[in-house]
């Protein structure tokens, strides 16, 4: 009885390190999280998180696999309200969102059933510092500058996509509050097809980021065969381009400004990638941290540079800031935003 229970003792004096291990053992150690996307293989948004997903289990204490999952839908407004509700809260999913969700859902839209203020925001790749949102149009089109635009017999032909995209209300705002001769055709897929139609000639150009550009079309970028007219998005010109003017400088009225100010706040938090709301509190510190080691990695900016994407990484408070901010809009300046969605 006595060799009996020796041998117990020891067996549990040399379980017990290894029990302690196992407790210890990282959250993350053998799991896999799934870097959701909202929207087709191939764009902006997708190779952004396939270039996290390739990259960010090495910043996440465990090493945990990543692996993208396409969910498109309504411009990935299907995957931001499945984020808020239904996406389990345990640290394994993270989306990358469409910029513009936030303010879809701070305007009222109705298909947005979402509070973006309660979800995880983990950072954004990019605060624009270096990027813009510009009309471009090809080389063939005479325009070369922004007094251009209205010298022409025709207006210029500017392709879009879906009702509410980024591309559909910047055209407008630079049609109303610009008062630039533009003519927006609607109901292109994506960017993709816009770029075909730009090179059979059926459109003239089209709003877009200089880091959808680089993804999309780069060798026309370096070649001088995409010309820049106005630029949204920014607070001053681009330095490489100090000819081409801001929409803010070209807005005469003070509450037109108010409304462009107030649509251009996602632009600040172009990247952004977020969680579900109501993270353990554990998990939710190793994402943030984990998110902004690798969003200031060298060799992950350099990755994620040479597929056109140029970074500026903020922080999740950072990013939930701009939310608030945008939040905080009078009812006014977001009733104007949401008609020119509704259009």
């Amino acid at each position: 009885m006595k060799v009996t229970a020796f041998i117990a003792a020891a067996t549990l004096a040399l379980a017990a390190p290894f029990a302690a291990l196992a407790q210890d053992a990282p959250f993350y150690a053998g799991k896999t999280i799934a870097v959701q996307v909202g929207s087709s293989p191939g764009g902006y948004y997708d190779i952004a998180g396939r270039t996290v997903a390739r990259n960010l289990g090495r910043f996440l204490a465990g090493a945990p696999q990543l692996v993208v999952q396409n969910v498109p839908g309504a411009g990935g407004l299907a995957l931001g309200n499945r984020l808020a509700s239904t996406i389990a809260r345990d640290g394994l999913t993270i989306v990358a969102m469409n910029r513009a969700l936030a303010q879809l859902a701070l305007v009222g839209d109705p298909n947005a059933q979402f509070d973006p203020l309660a979800l995880t925001w983990l950072g954004s790749l990019s605060s624009y510092e270096e990027d813009a949102y510009l009309m471009v149009v090809r080389d063939s089109h005479p325009a070369r500058n922004m007094d251009d635009i209205n010298k022409q017999a025709q207006p210029i032909k500017l392709g879009g996509t879906r009702a509410g995209a980024t591309n559909i209300v910047f055209a407008l705002m630079a049609r109303d509050l610009l008062n630039l001769k533009v003519d927006l055709v609607r109901g292109y897929p994506g960017a993709a097809e816009i770029w075909l139609a730009m090179e059979r000639g059926e459109m003239d150009g089209q709003f877009v980021d200089i880091s959808a550009i680089l993804v999309g079309r780069p060798q026309l970028w370096k070649e001088g065969k995409l010309h820049p007219l106005v630029a949204f998005g920014r607070t001053k010109r681009l330095p490489d381009y100090p000819d081409v003017p801001t929409a803010r400088e070209l807005v005469k009225d003070a509450n037109d400004l108010a409304l462009l100010e107030f649509a251009e706040l996602p632009f600040f938090m172009a990247l952004p990638f977020a969680a579900p709301p109501q993270l353990p509190p554990d998990r939710e510190k190793t994402l943030k941290e984990g998110f902004m080691k690798m969003a200031w990695d060298k060799g992950f900016r350099d990755e994620i540079l040479k597929v056109g994407i140029m970074t500026s990484p903020i922080d999740g408070a950072a990013v939930r800031a701009l939310v608030e901010r945008a939040a905080k809009a009078t009812p006014e300046i977001r009733a104007r935003l949401a008609k020119i969605l509704a259009n």
